[in-house]
């Protein structure tokens, strides 16, 4: 008995009308008279729908007319373009031209993206709740698909205009942050910095820090909202910047200095971290950012400083560094308050410091006794502020008595005294 051979169905081969016709775009089932009804329902679902978002959403009534009219045609493009895609549906990104058009600018200042989320919700609601008047009850189930898929692509393209929006602005504060920066390094006009940092949210008007060191290799966006969120903590207001590879930091009303500058060194790279001194105004906090500049150029010369360290406690190594404005700080603080003071301050200091450091040495050149020596150093602890009988603060000390001796001119110099 012979084999029945059973047809053999050839599958179609690459390229051939049969794949070709395949790959295109399928149209959503649906006949023309349900097509038909979509269209000449638009006027009427367009007015439906304006008078919903009336009644269902609070904040829609508390727009402004413009606002109102934006987000309206906003809705009203999406229900026209609903009709298109029901009748030959394409890949999502005709969304955002045909259902936003220009209006993300207007749509992410007006509502937020939760307010815009409901907005599409109450549209696809008011088309759903239209479904048995705009097609048969055969072609009900099919239509009401069609605007659950619809919803989802105006939904996702509603998030990717909030995404995009929120990228610009994000951009537009890193530059304008980073010209805030530059304008305190480089003492611009106060009037037009404060424009800049109030334009950042910015609300400090007083007690500005800056602190400079070695920036991370990972400096990326990540890191920066690191940072700042960081800051946040310690102080009311926050700028980051980077140049080149140095990394600042400016600080607003720190509560706890101390504790902030010691946890926030830690996210910066390994090196000496510097802070200037607390600037009361914004025009204050140029100098202090010089003086953290010029400190951490010089923190080298101190083996044994600490991370952090303030820019003052560095003004031996900033004077060598020929920072002028530490010359003229070592004067005005330090050697002309203890001419000042008189009582034999500056020669004790000197007497104490040249003879090793040594009370008795000190009293047996004074011709006093070594209490007497060791009073007029705690005086001189506190006219200035530093103690002489710690030796870094008395290096400090050191320091100011010789820049002191060489600014000022001899009896027979006709220069006139360093003001």
């Amino acid at each position: 008995m012979a084999a029945t051979k059973k047809p053999v169905t050839e599958s179609p081969a690459e390229g051939s009308p049969a794949t070709k016709a395949s790959r295109k775009p399928t149209k959503v089932h649906g006949s023309t008279e349900t097509l038909e009804r979509l269209r000449a329902n638009v006027g009427s679902l367009s007015s439906m729908m304006r008078s919903e978002l009336e009644n269902t959403l609070p904040w829609y009534r508390r727009l402004s007319a413009d606002e109102r009219s934006a987000l309206g045609l906003v809705a009203q493009n999406g229900i026209t373009a609903f009709v298109s895609w029901y009748e030959q549906p394409s890949s999502p990104s005709w969304v955002l031209s045909d259902v936003f058009g220009t209006a993300p600018t207007e749509l992410t200042r007006a509502i937020s993206l939760q307010r815009a989320l409901q907005l599409i919700r109450t549209v696809v609601q008011v088309v759903e709740d239209r479904v048995p008047e705009l097609a048969a009850a055969e072609e009900q189930t099919a239509l009401r698909e069609a605007v659950l898929r619809y919803s989802r692509e105006v939904a996702f393209a509603a998030a990717d205009v909030y995404a995009r929006a929120a990228e610009n602005r994000g951009a537009w504060d890193t530059r304008l942050e980073a010209l805030a920066v530059d304008g305190i390094l480089r003492g611009e006009n106060t009037d037009a910095l404060q424009s800049r940092i109030s334009a950042l949210g910015w609300t400090s008007h007083s007690h500005f820090t800056i602190m400079v060191g070695p920036a991370p290799q990972e400096a990326n966006a990540l890191f920066l909202a690191t940072l700042r969120r960081a800051a946040a903590r310690f102080a009311e207001d926050v700028m980051v910047g980077i140049q080149g590879d140095k990394l600042i930091l400016v600080l607003g009303n720190v509560k706890d200095p101390e504790s902030a500058y010691l946890r926030l060194s830690d996210l910066f790279a390994p090196g000496p971290v510097v802070y200037g001194p607390m600037a009361a105004t914004l025009s204050d906090a140029t100098a202090s950012a010089k003086a953290a500049f010029a400190g951490i150029s010089v923190a080298k010369g101190w083996s044994g400083a600490p991370r952090p360290v303030s820019a003052d406690d560095l003004l031996p190594e900033r004077v060598m560094g020929g920072d002028e404005s530490a010359r003229r700080a070592l004067i005005v603080n330090i050697y002309r308050p203890l001419i000042a003071a008189s009582n034999g301050l500056i020669e004790t200091l000197s007497s104490y410091l040249q003879g090793g450091h040594s009370l008795e040495a000190a009293a047996r050149e004074l011709f006093v006794h070594s209490n007497t020596v060791r009073y007029r150093l705690r005086r001189v602890c506190d006219v200035t502020g530093w103690d002489p009988l710690i030796p870094r603060e008395a290096f400090v000390l050191q320091t100011a008595v010789i820049v002191g001796r060489l600014a000022t001119p001899s009896k027979n110099s006709a220069t006139k005294p360093l003001r």
